[in-house]
């Protein structure tokens, strides 16, 4: 059945001119409402407004216009049921075979400073998902349905389609659009519900900004597919990968790959705790950050993103067999030669030169992903039995200024600087952890420990065994010591400083140790516990 009249009423315009131009040029008629139509009659365009084709002009506002039985009878009647065709006939329905809408701009509204419970309610669509909904319903079958267009990215492809089809859509084509349209007007009400739900209702003034609270009482989520995974976690699991509807510049969902096997669930994951440690460090000075099972097994600064890499190798050898590597900066010849030698799974950078890829090319299954550099804010979530717990992003920085000195010897600047590059890496660390460090490169990790105690030792084991001594490097711990015991491990280590947050009930007797052994601590006041 041919498209013979749509129906365009759009907040963005953007394309909209071009692709009524095109259906003109097709023969189909023009059918549109307030800003689109004299959008397309500025441009020359032959247009029917909706309120001469029903009769009754756009009132309230224009809250008003396209609830009409001549709107709705045109798009909703069932064109393979011929009393339905009949009906719209008897009463001088027109069929509407295209519908192009998008909604009005309530996130764009709300998301702006000072935007008042009154503006937000005023941008609330009515009409529009009305549309929306009821051309999707009837996208009908092989014998004929409506086309609801709801993205100016399809604009090119259905004129397309018109063209060489004798002004026809697929079924397949309508039941992709209607799935689309759905999903428009789906995450339009969850922005919708979102926002009110988190409005404090015991202090409403429509004049004003609500006082709102952080997390709405009733929450939806909404992403988009990317891809299916070839198994889960474990090769008896199925799995998917969802990316957020706006990926923040810097979060590891914003990747290219540019080479490689498809991605496992791990990798993201693992690739993932990789970026983001990564990304605690100045993007000025070089850094390499190695990761195994979600846990960093070596970090390091270079005068190059080459000699990053080989000393981060260097912590942890073993572990890295298998790992996911990430540089901060452009990866060269140099560098590309160094981790060729190794064994990984994935590579991420923010760029690569042309002769490096030209090395990584003959590790046909390497998976070589780039991804900008910045920092992100967005809401953690995390999946438990029948619920989700909800919290913010852990982005708390520690400044040397933050340092709180509870020992009788203070650190020295360099103390200062190899704590605070410890404490970085422990934040990504799973609980409880110990990483020691010394000149920008990690000497021992220690992580996901029941007792803390444990970790120190592990680390001390792990340095050992690597061959990089301890002797007066720092040591961080991501949650306070809650006994002396382990204190006593970094000591014996060798460590001569100590970043921790603080707040035991026997930190009296931690500092006390501490003070025994010449052991310069500073509290933080601030934790990263890492489950």
């Amino acid at each position: 059945m041919k498209v013979t009249q749509a129906l365009l009423s759009v907040s963005d315009k953007s394309g909209v001119v071009e692709f009524a131009r095109q259906l003109a040029a097709l023969g189909v008629e023009l059918l549109s409402t307030g800003g689109t139509a004299k959008a397309l009659r500025d441009a020359g365009l032959d247009v029917t407004d909706v309120g001469d084709y029903t009769g009754f002009p756009e009132m309230l506002d224009g809250r008003v216009k396209t609830l009409h039985p001549k709107v709705h009878g045109g798009i909703l009647a069932r064109r393979d049921v011929p009393e339905h065709l009949a009906t719209i006939e008897a009463h001088h329905i027109p069929r509407i075979d295209l519908v192009v809408v998008n909604l009005y701009p309530f996130q764009a509204t709300v998301a702006k400073a000072g935007c008042t419970l009154a503006d937000a309610i005023e941008n609330i669509d009515i009409g529009g998902p009305t549309m929306v909904r009821a051309a999707a319903k009837n996208h009908g079958n092989e014998a004929g349905g409506v086309g609801i267009v709801t993205e100016p990215a399809d604009y090119a492809a259905i004129i397309d389609e018109l063209t060489a089809n004798a002004c026809t859509l697929s079924h397949k084509t309508r039941f992709e659009l209607a799935r689309k349209a759905f999903t428009h007007t789906a995450r339009y009400d969850a922005a919708i519900a979102n926002w009110l739900t988190a409005v404090n209702a015991d202090k409403l003034d429509d004049s004003a900004a609500p006082e709102r609270v952080e997390y709405p009482a009733k929450l939806q989520l909404a992403f988009d597919k990317v891809q299916d995974l070839r198994y889960g976690e474990n090769p008896h699991q199925t799995a998917a990968f969802y990316r957020d509807l706006n990926v923040p510049v810097g979060a590891i969902a914003g990747y290219t790959q540019l080479q490689g096997k498809e991605l496992s669930y791990n990798n993201i994951g693992d690739a993932d705790a990789t970026w983001e440690c990564l990304k605690a460090f100045d993007p000025a000075t070089p850094a390499c950050v190695i990761v195994k099972h979600a846990n960093p097994c070596g970090v390091a600064f270079g005068a190059t993103a080459e000699e990053a890499y080989r000393r981060a190798f260097t912590t942890d050898r073993e572990a890295a067999y298998g790992g996911i590597i990430a540089f901060n900066q452009t990866v060269d010849v140099a560098a590309a030669e160094a981790v060729a030698g190794q064994f990984a799974e994935v590579i991420i950078a923010p760029a690569y030169t042309p002769e490096a890829l030209a090395i990584f090319a003959a590790k046909k299954n390497l998976r070589i992903l780039t991804c900008p550099l910045g920092r992100i804010s967005q809401s953690d979530y995390k999946r438990v039995g029948g619920g989700l717990l909800v919290q913010t992003y852990d982005d708390a920085i520690i400044q040397p200024a933050d340092l709180k000195v509870v020992t009788q010897r203070a650190p020295s600047e360099t103390e200062i600087r190899d704590m605070l590059f410890a404490w970085n890496v422990a934040k990504f660390v799973k609980s409880n952890c110990i990483v020691y460090a010394k000149d920008g490169l990690t000497l021992g990790i220690g992580s996901g420990q029941v007792k803390r105690v444990d970790s120190a030792v592990i680390a001390k084991i792990k340095a050992e065994a690597a061959g990089l001594p301890l002797a007066g490097c720092a040591a961080a711990s991501e949650a306070f010591l809650p006994f002396r015991d382990g204190l006593d491990v970094l000591a014996q280590a060798g460590a001569t400083a100590l970043i921790q947050p603080g707040g035991s009930i026997r930190d009296d007797e931690v500092i006390a140790a501490a003070d025994e052994q010449n052991i310069a601590m500073v509290f933080t006041g601030v934790r990263h516990f890492r489950h």
